[in-house]
């Protein structure tokens, strides 16, 4: 994980995934989607979460720079952990980079053991998005 800190009081983290090369502009798009979806403004959000091989991603760190949260990362290994609690677990993403998901998984990653899934996957033509939610936000 990236040794950023983020903001503990705003409960959601957006996961993103992209092909290398995704336009900054489809994954800002993207990831409006998913907050829309989702329901919360951008002053909910906490951090952008991703795998780490997307660690300087020019698409992904302009969507952290556009909603001013830090950007933090996760190997595959650790985003594996995360398969339980996956709603949408591929194995062609596993046979790409070795979990079975990114954007849900990075999600759950950031936010924490109690994390719930706000918006499984989303998809775009390159991208993928996902929006979880801290469990401290649980009624």
């Amino acid at each position: 994980m990236s040794d950023i800190s983020f903001d503990t009081a705003r409960l959601h983290v957006l996961g993103l995934g992209c092909e290398r090369g995704t336009s900054p502009a489809e994954v800002l798009a993207l990831a409006i989607e998913a907050l829309d979806v989702a329901g919360i403004g951008a002053a909910e959000l906490a951090a952008i979460a991703s795998i780490d091989s997307r660690r300087l991603e020019p698409a992904i760190l302009a969507v952290a720079a556009h909603f001013s949260v830090p950007a933090v990362f996760f190997g595959a290994p650790r985003l594996e952990e995360e398969t339980p609690r996956l709603a949408n677990p591929s194995a062609i993403v596993f046979a790409r980079v070795g979990c079975h998901g990114v954007a849900e998984a990075a999600a759950l990653a950031a936010a924490g053991p109690d994390a719930e899934l706000a918006v499984a996957k989303i998809k775009s033509a390159h991208a993928t998005a996902a929006v979880s939610r801290s469990g401290l936000q649980k009624a």
